[in-house]
């Protein structure tokens, strides 16, 4: 039995349908406005008059949440964590590992391999350290960074059976030419981070994706536009956004929006453990953590990951910047699946997942429907 929505404003990730209807199974069978629409005896039908339907969330960089971490390297506490995701709309994610001992690494993409084999939301891995800077390190560990391997690199997606789909690196540290390459023959997306490059270092290399923008970076100066100005100068290259208000200011927000414009901004979570939980101490890659007014952060200060919600980051986006939900869906999804080539995700089509959103007019999230099923966590 196929399920119907009806008579609602849709965001397919292409444009909007202002009374429309979606009808799908574990994929979308029909789409389109309401003058399209047939009934039949075999729907079960849904008014979803004065109500949004928008794709699901693609987080491409989370560490984990909800009292979880991927570093854990428990392929059931994943499976939990991913499920809890459903909460905050997210439908599709690449679970982000962190710097610590390349065993502990190992570990992790294992544990996550496992957990993605009966759990098709997890889409892909994220390798954020160790190969970054210790210049600009963050919240990462210095005692376990080291240089772009590609011989890591290969152990460990072997070990993910391919599932390794972003590096966070700094390019300026080796020669990465063999890491490079090897990442480009896997389609393993190459992302300039926690790095102190130089504009000059990174045309010559060949990163396409920016790490947390403006966070972890040589930052913009009017004689080194340096990984920031790299991020926002080149259209084929996507930056990370995460807007929470702490990581970035409202107003950069909105200057970011207008440089780069909604198809080269990804909105992501960079969320840890202690999402979801009460304030108070958490852990992120070792660390000790503190929760308070709404930060995650070191002992020193320092900004340690974030507790920010999906749905959160959404509306922060259109309240910051000024954008419209059909830009905020970009960035929040239709982005991601063009720039993975995340085949069935990211717009509402015929023959695609059914992934997708149910927000009231004010965005409050209501339902999260995933392969056809309701979310009702």
């Amino acid at each position: 039995m196929a399920t119907v929505y009806t008579n609602a404003t849709i965001y397919d990730g292409q444009g909007r349908i202002d009374n429309g209807f979606i009808r799908y199974e574990d994929t979308i069978l029909n789409i389109g406005p309401m003058s399209e629409y047939t009934p039949t005896e075999a729907d079960e039908e849904i008014d979803a008059e004065g109500r949004l339907i928008i794709p699901g969330f693609i987080d491409v960089h989370s560490h984990g949440g909800y009292g979880i971490d991927n570093m854990d390297a428990d392929p059931e506490k994943i499976d939990e964590m991913v499920q809890q995701f459903l909460q905050e709309g997210i439908t599709s994610y690449f679970a982000t590992t962190m710097t610590q001992t390349a065993e502990n690494v190992e570990a992790s993409v294992e544990a996550i391999a496992k957990a993605a084999e009966h759990n098709d939301r997890i889409v892909g891995i994220h390798i954020e350290g160790p190969f970054i800077s210790v210049d600009h390190m963050g919240a990462q560990n210095p005692e376990f960074i080291t240089p772009p391997s590609k011989d890591l690199m290969k152990k460990w997606n072997e070990l993910s059976g391919d599932l390794i789909r972003l590096v966070t690196y700094a390019p300026e540290v080796t020669d990465v030419s063999e890491f490079e390459a090897y990442c480009l023959e896997h389609d393993i997306v190459l992302s300039v981070g926690h790095s102190g490059a130089t504009y000059a270092e990174l045309e010559q290399s060949n990163a396409t994706h920016v790490t947390h923008l403006y966070n972890g970076q040589l930052g913009l100066h009017h004689r080194e536009p340096g990984v920031t100005g790299y991020g926002l100068l080149n259209d084929d290259v996507k930056v990370e956004m995460i807007v929470d208000g702490h990581h970035i200011c409202p107003e950069m927000v909105k200057l970011t929006y207008r440089a780069k414009g909604a198809d080269g901004i990804v909105l992501i979570t960079d969320a840890m453990r202690a999402k979801g939980l009460p304030n108070g101490e958490s852990e992120l890659g070792g660390q000790k953590v503190f929760v308070k007014d709404g930060t995650a952060r070191l002992e020193n200060g320092s900004l340690a990951g974030s507790i920010l919600t999906f749905i959160d980051a959404f509306r922060n986006m259109i309240d910051f910047s000024g954008c419209s939900i059909e830009e905020a869906v970009k960035m929040s999804s239709t982005n991601q699946a063009e720039e993975f080539n995340l085949a069935g995700k990211g717009k509402l089509l015929p023959g695609y997942d059914a992934d997708f959103l149910v927000l009231s007019t004010d965005l409050e999230l209501q339902q999260t429907i995933y392969g056809g099923e309701t979310y009702n966590g």
